[in-house]
């Protein structure tokens, strides 16, 4: 890719103007350190506000979380990212929907509390392992985390979520509470991915709870506490935070969920560098610690576990713009709405219908995420060790299989994470130790 002539960096900005400040040039993009005009920068920001919106505002009313709270930290996390990457990684660090399952499984263990306490622990370490892979590359993590385990990781969290989507996990909300507003917002969303071009037919989910939330008002299906709630909500005010506390229990429910933030801290830096053409291998660990960092001061004061956002990702593929000063509009602009205790409170009024219909497409989404990256680095599934990594961790996920050893309690999450790794490189040893092929290993595929 060519870089177009710009005007030289202000010693007052980090950026520099992009040629002429107004249009990007055909073959061209604006890179991380440069920007457009001020006021095209701001539009652009505000873009991405809207794009990550669907999604980080759905992880805390699944989760029970304060809505305004999780985007308030969402805002101070992607500030805190920039700062820490040195502003050469374009990113927002929005909701992770890894954190659903065991934050639910936390929660109901020991409350609110003990959740934000695993969700501050996951952050510690994923800081951690941003420090090990600064210091010594991130070769390790691709040996570790071959896509065949990634992949498997990731579908297994969908498949895990599907029980949640049909009746909240056993709380008798999602659609099995509202059925025809749950369908309503689920058929909203899969016409507006297709009646719609590019920008707004990424905003599909968004568009579907508006129409599901509409449905459910006029038919008075409005919780009236939360309606009565928004009424009385002030439109400036401090967002609700909340103090974590500390459980072994919750920590081990919670803690592996950053194998899941590794791959996908990994996937935004290399999405990055191939569509700026620029190598940022050597800020993987600082991506990694920066995400870490931004996890811990969200549990820390009652906000959702982040992770780099590739709703945003899709934003700058259609911008060509991958300036970080646009995200420094978004981080700021999230900031004051998590100060709007009238917004948090609207968003409240969304009822388990809609969060039902929506969900059963973001976790399916999820699911189909992880069958994306074997596809994408060409799993071969020929190979029995893929294929049993992948089979055996995607069932012990979807059915939640729970081990109880004392107070501890693993549930399908942790141990299908645990099982892909330990059956991939387990079988690989082996495999290496007898000297068997691929070929003399494959056996017969079972029929259908």
């Amino acid at each position: 890719m060519t870089r177009s002539p710009t005007e030289p960096r202000s010693r007052w900005s980090p950026w520099s103007l992009h040629g002429d400040g107004r249009s990007v040039r055909p073959g061209d993009v604006v890179h991380p350190d440069e920007r457009l005009s001020w006021p095209r920068t701001v539009g652009i920001g505000v873009q991405h506000v809207v794009a990550m919106f669907g999604a980080t505002f759905t992880v805390p009313l699944i989760t029970g979380f304060p809505p305004a709270t999780t985007l308030f930290f969402s805002g101070l996390g992607t500030l805190l990212f920039l700062l820490i990457t040195g502003n050469r990684l374009p990113s927002y660090l929005g909701s992770s929907f890894a954190f659903i399952a065991p934050v639910l499984a936390a929660k109901t263990d020991g409350g609110i509390g003990a959740a934000l306490g695993g969700i501050v622990v996951a952050g510690a370490a994923l800081a951690l392992v941003g420090v090990v892979v600064q210091l010594a590359g991130s070769r390790w993590i691709d040996a570790l985390m071959p896509p065949v385990v990634t992949g498997a990781i990731v579908a297994l969290i969908g498949l895990n979520l599907a029980p949640v989507a049909w009746d909240g996990g056993g709380s008798g909300t999602g659609v099995r509470a509202q059925p025809l507003i749950a369908v309503v917002t689920l058929v909203a969303i899969l016409v507006a991915t297709v009646a719609f071009r590019g920008f707004l037919a990424r905003l599909s989910i968004l568009l579907g709870v508006v129409v599901g939330w509409a449905l459910a008002a006029l038919l008075g299906e409005l919780d009236p506490k939360a309606v009565t709630g928004l009424r009385e909500a002030a439109w400036v005010g401090l967002p609700q935070f909340h103090a974590p506390g500390f459980s072994l229990r919750a920590v081990v429910l919670v803690v592996p969920v950053i194998l899941v933030l590794i791959a996908e801290n990994a996937g935004h830096v290399k999405a990055v560098a191939t569509m700026t053409g620029r190598n940022l291998d050597k800020d993987m660990g600082r991506a990694f610690l920066g995400d870490g960092l931004a996890t811990v001061l969200a549990g820390a004061g009652g906000g959702s576990g982040t992770t780099t956002y590739a709703e945003n990702i899709g934003v700058m593929a259609a911008t060509r713009v991958y300036s970080t000063a646009a995200y420094w509009v978004a981080g700021v602009a999230a900031v004051l709405l998590g100060l709007c205790p009238k917004f948090g409170a609207l968003i409240l009024t969304v009822p388990a219908g809609v969060l039902g219909g929506a969900t059963t497409a973001l976790y399916g989404l999820i699911a189909i995420l992880g069958a994306r990256i074997w596809i994408e680095n060409r799993v071969d599934f020929h190979d029995p060790v893929n294929l049993m990594t992948a089979a055996v961790a995607l069932i012990i996920g979807a059915a939640n299989y729970t081990l109880t050893a004392g107070d501890l309690s693993f549930n399908g999450i942790a141990l299908g994470t645990a099982a892909a790794l330990l059956i991939y490189h387990g079988m690989r040893l082996i495999a290496r130790l007898r000297g068997t092929t691929a070929e003399s290993r494959r056996g017969p595929e079972p029929e259908l």
